[in-house]
């Protein structure tokens, strides 16, 4: 018995390589905008530093 080959592999190779392709790109942009100086700091960073500043605020009224 012959049966042709199954056109999957390739499909899917060709996404992951489509998918590849995209990623490499955003991240040559995202680099390109940083030495631009857009850049800009992530929002959980942003919080984290919040919820530390108040912490800490909250820990010198209530532990001094």
């Amino acid at each position: 018995m012959t049966t042709s080959p199954s056109p999957e592999p390739t499909e899917s190779g060709q996404q992951r390589q489509n998918w590849v392709e995209r990623r490499r790109n955003k991240i040559r942009a995202e680099i390109e905008r940083n030495r631009r100086g857009e850049y800009t700091v992530p929002t959980w960073v942003l919080a984290v530093a919040l919820v530390l500043i108040v912490g800490g605020w909250l820990a010198l009224i209530f532990l001094a």
